[in-house]
C-alpha cells in the first residue's frame, strides 16, 4: 500500500498593522527586517535565532514568498525607505537644531 502524502498550501505569514507596515506572524519583526537581514547573509536558522519571536517555518515561508515576489517586494520596501525620508525630513524641518540633537545624531553615525 503506497502511502500518500497531503500537499497543501500554507499561507504565508506576513499581515499587514494598522499603519500598513508588513510584520512576520504574530510578531513585531518587520518584513524590512527580515529582508534586510536575509540579503546582510544570514541564513534562515540565523535570522530565526536573532529575532527568538519569530517561528523557522515563518521564516522559511517569508523568504520564499521574497524570493517568488522579489520585484513587489523590493517595491514596497523602496516605498517603505522613501517614506521614511521624507518623514525625517519632515522632522528636522520643524524641529529647531538643538545641542542634543546634534550630539544625538553623531552617535548614531559613531555606532
Amino acid at each position: 500500500m503506497a502511502l500518500t502524502l497531503s500537499i497543501e498550501t500554507d499561507p504565508v505569514a506576513l499581515r499587514a498593522d494598522e499603519e500598513g507596515t508588513v510584520r512576520v506572524g504574530g510578531t513585531r519583526v518587520t518584513l524590512d527586517t527580515l529582508i534586510s537581514v536575509f540579503e546582510g547573509g544570514a541564513s534562515a536558522e540565523e535570522i530565526a535565532s536573532k529575532f527568538p519571536s519569530l517561528r523557522l517555518a515563518d521564516v522559511y515561508a517569508t523568504i520564499g514568498y521574497y524570493l517568488r515576489h522579489r520585484k513587489e517586494v523590493e517595491d514596497y520596501l523602496r516605498n517603505r525607505e522613501a517614506e521614511a525620508d521624507r518623514i525625517r525630513r519632515d522632522i528636522e524641518t520643524h524641529l529647531p537644531s538643538t545641542e542634543l540633537r546634534d550630539r544625538l545624531r553623531r552617535l548614531q553615525w559613531q555606532a
